[in-house]
């Protein structure tokens, strides 16, 4: 169980890298270049307020099951 443990570390990292790059590709730049204010409203709280946390979020869970921290 604790190999499983830490292979879903692997992914939550996975998942992270993956969130960070849709997220800013997808969501925050395309909204950020629109030009037009309320694209810019929500590009802005998706690239300062959101993406870190989600991103960081991931990244802490997937180093957390990685170094063991879920072991039983």
């Amino acid at each position: 169980m604790n190999t499983v443990k830490r292979f879903m570390g692997v992914v939550w990292l996975g998942l992270a890298a993956l969130a960070g790059y849709f997220g800013l590709t997808s969501l925050g730049l395309p909204k950020l270049a629109s030009g037009k204010t309320d694209d810019l409203v929500f590009g802005l709280i998706i690239v300062i307020v959101l993406m870190p946390l989600i991103v960081g979020g991931l990244i802490r869970f997937g180093l957390y099951a990685l170094q063991g921290e879920y072991d039983d």
